[in-house]
């Protein structure tokens, strides 16, 4: 039911209350609370599926779209190379930057080889490989987020994936060089902070951000799985909720049915925003940069007593 058929029956029976000399405001009342739950429940899932969808634009599409002459590095020097997570040097605009990125499939057979973007933890120590040949030759970094969260299969818990991101979290809060992040589909969980600590963090306006996903939560904390939708909701896990509780600094506004109907008109906000805080952040002192990243990520948050 649209919202404006919501209106009209309901002032269809505040008319029909009036003239019949009835109060029904308290019920009225439960109906538009009602009304607007399953609206809001409907917009958040609406946004769950965009940032799920299989045409959306992957990590390699955006840096095919906004890097010239990208190079992809691999291997973490450690155990082996992780396709699940790329990443590589490009440059925009004459400027080299490193570029990193989850990678998910579109299809069955490209969704196998690259996990659906889950990363073991040689891809996020080939991240921090990366990051740190980044940091050295004085090159800003630049990671696209999208993915459920870090692989939590049992060679992943072996080789230490637990370890592998509590040391990606503490290598890119001091990393003295700028940090773009850019959250482009699902953003789940360590799987997302393992590459998304930066001075910059931005949210395509479909993307999701959350510790846990929705059908998770709905399993663990309302113990019925069929509640993801409800769940959802309660995570506050869209872009503009995100921003609202200043976990990030900006959402980057998309076509109106999503990235996928246009990603090159996507990719040019995202390439803007990116020379924008390029120019920026390279002006800045690395040391300050570190403080003021410190400072930004123990600021998140906050409690009551």
């Amino acid at each position: 039911m649209s919202a404006i058929n919501q209106n009209e029956l309901l002032a269809g029976l505040q008319n029909i209350a009036k003239e019949s000399g009835l109060d029904i405001s308290e019920e009225l009342g439960k109906i538009t609370a009602k009304l607007q739950s399953c609206c809001s429940l409907s917009r958040t899932w609406e946004r769950v599926e965009l940032a799920r969808h299989s045409d959306r634009p992957r990590s390699l599409d955006y840096i095919d779209m906004i890097f010239d002459d990208f190079t992809e590095l691999h291997g973490d020097r450690y155990f082996g190379d992780d396709p699940a997570l790329v990443g590589g040097i490009g440059f925009i605009e004459g400027q080299a930057v490193t570029v990193i990125g989850n990678q998910k499939g579109r299809n069955l057979r490209e969704t196998i080889d690259r996990n659906g973007g889950m990363a073991n933890p040689e891809g996020y120590r080939k991240a921090l490989r990366l990051a740190k040949q980044a940091e050295k030759f004085h090159r800003p970094i630049v990671t696209f987020i999208d993915t459920q969260g870090a692989y939590p299969g049992l060679g992943a818990e072996e080789r230490g994936i637990g370890e592998a991101i509590a040391v990606n979290l503490r290598e890119f809060s001091r990393l003295k060089t700028p940090i773009i992040c850019f959250i482009i589909g699902e953003g789940g969980s360590g799987g997302a902070l393992g590459i998304g600590v930066g001075d910059k963090i931005y949210m395509l306006e479909n993307a999701i951000f959350s510790v846990i996903s929705p059908e998770g939560c709905a399993s663990i904390l309302l113990r019925d799985s069929s509640r993801a939708k409800d769940a959802a909701v309660m995570l506050k896990i869209t872009s503009r909720e995100v921003l609202g509780l200043k976990m990030i600094n900006g959402v980057i506004n998309e076509p109106e049915d999503g990235a996928h109907t246009d990603p090159l008109k996507t990719a040019e906000a995202v390439r803007a925003q990116l020379l924008k805080d390029i120019a920026d952040l390279s002006k800045r002192d690395p040391a300050v940069l570190v403080k003021y990243r410190s400072k930004k990520i123990r600021s998140i948050g906050y409690f009551t007593e």
